[in-house]
């Protein structure tokens, strides 16, 4: 089985950390072949044969095809790789350290980090490709773009990832920037936030703005008791003027320096008809208050 499968341009790779790009001739078409397998297997590299301790294996786990490009092709995908790198170097530099931005080769997924900014996650350049470059890689119709899932560092932050694949004229994935955001810190803050901002569920007294009392509350208290009623304050009678001056006192407003004559202005009366209006609550007042 091994021999069939070296004449169609097969090579065994030991295994993942492995991992290596070979050439092999088939007819007059070129490939690349990468197959994940067990140890100590034979690997064909060109026309060098290493010969490790134990027979190839004949359970074959993954295997990927790479087509050679052409040099119009390879010349493209060098202007995509050249323009997705100044991308990413921008969006390192600009959400730094909180975020890292990386670029993918997907044509040599064996060492397909091209440029990393802010390394959280400890990679570097040259690394291998992860789980979901390799299935951009195996199946052309994955998505474009995936936003926003949950990942995780090797260290157990949690992070915030997108993975956005750059095509070819031709259709075929060739490159993937991938934004992998850093929120245990944030998630951190949020908790220290809410904390900060959380007021107890206890009714106040009153209903307080944090606002300087004046004059203008005096008219919005008068003019919205008459609309009330339907009624412009000047038309209140005796007994609803009474009852509105009641409210001011009761709100604190009559303290306020300058209010009376506020309150005979909008109400339209004399202000000794208002200070006669004040005597009278206050008389009502004490004799509620007498034994």
């Amino acid at each position: 089985m091994h021999e069939a499968k070296r004449r169609q341009g097969v090579v065994y790779i030991p295994s993942m950390a492995m991992l290596r790009r070979s050439t092999i001739a088939c007819g007059e078409t070129k490939k690349h072949f990468f197959i994940l397998s067990k140890k100590n297997q034979k690997v064909k590299k060109g026309s060098r044969s290493i010969r490790t301790t134990k027979k190839p294996s004949a359970q074959v786990e993954e295997l990927v095809d790479f087509p050679s490009f052409s040099p119009a092709v390879q010349k493209e995908n060098e202007l995509l790789l050249r323009e997705g790198r100044k991308i990413v170097e921008a969006l390192g530099k600009m959400f730094a350290p909180f975020c890292e931005v990386l670029l993918h080769d997907l044509t040599t997924v064996d060492h397909s980090v091209m440029v990393i900014e802010s390394p959280l996650s400890g990679r570097q350049v040259g690394d291998a490709i992860t789980q979901m470059g390799l299935a951009r890689v195996k199946d052309p119709s994955f998505p474009d773009v995936v936003q926003n899932y949950a990942n995780i560092f090797p260290d157990g932050r949690p992070v915030k990832s997108t993975s956005i694949g750059l095509r070819s004229s031709e259709g075929k994935y060739i490159a993937a920037i991938c934004l992998n955001f850093d929120i245990s810190l944030f998630s951190a803050m949020q908790r220290v936030l809410n904390q900060f901002v959380a007021v107890d569920a206890v009714v106040a007294p009153v209903h307080e703005t944090l606002r300087a009392q004046s004059s203008d509350d005096i008219r919005e208290v008068i003019e919205a008791f008459a609309a009330r009623r339907n009624m412009q304050p000047q038309n209140l009678s005796s007994i609803q003027r009474r009852e509105v001056i009641s409210d001011l006192t009761s709100a604190g407003l009559l303290l306020l320096r300058g209010a009376v004559p506020v309150v005979a202005s909008v109400l339209g009366i004399s202000r000794a008809s208002v200070y006669q209006a004040l005597k009278e609550l206050n008389s009502v007042k004490l004799a509620k208050e007498a034994p």
